[in-house]
C-alpha cells in the first residue's frame, strides 16, 4: 500500500491572504489562489483554489478549482479538480470532487462523490430542460 502525501503550499505563492484577525461574512469570488486563516461565513464561488488554514473556520458552500484544507468548512464543498483534507482538516457537509485526498486523522461526516461538479448547477444556472 503507498503511502499519500498532500503537498504543502508555500504563502508566497498565494494572491491573497485573510489573515487570523478577519472575520469576514458575505460572498467571495475569486480567479486565483486565496488563503482564509480567520472566520468566513457566507458563500465561495471560485475559479481559483481555496487554501483554509489549521485555525480557521468556513461557514459556507464552498466552489473552487481545488480545496486544500487543514482548518474547519461547516457546508458543502464542490471542487473542480481535488479536495484535499490534512490530518487537522474538518468537514460537516457533502463533498463533491473528481479526487479527494485525506489524511489519517481528519474528520468528514457527509456524503462524498468522486465526480466533477455539474458547472450548470454550481455557476447558478438552472438545467435546460430542451437538452
Amino acid at each position: 500500500m503507498s503511502e499519500v502525501q498532500i503537498r504543502e503550499v508555500d504563502e508566497s505563492d498565494i494572491v491573497t491572504i485573510l489573515t487570523e484577525d478577519i472575520t469576514f461574512d458575505g460572498k467571495l469570488s475569486f480567479d486565483d489562489s486565496l488563503m482564509i486563516k480567520g472566520r468566513f461565513q457566507g458563500d465561495i464561488r471560485a475559479l481559483g483554489n481555496l487554501y483554509v488554514d489549521s485555525e480557521a473556520v468556513v461557514k459556507a458552500r464552498v466552489e473552487a478549482n481545488i480545496v486544500s484544507l487543514k482548518g474547519t468548512i461547516k457546508g458543502d464543498v464542490y471542487a473542480h479538480t481535488r479536495v484535499e483534507l490534512f490530518a487537522t482538516a474538518m468537514v460537516d457537509g457533502d463533498i463533491t470532487a473528481p479526487d479527494v485526498i485525506m489524511e489519517s486523522g481528519c474528520k468528514f461526516n457527509g456524503i462524498c462523490k468522486m465526480e466533477a461538479p455539474h458547472t450548470e448547477l454550481i455557476q447558478g444556472e438552472k438545467p435546460n430542460a430542451n437538452a
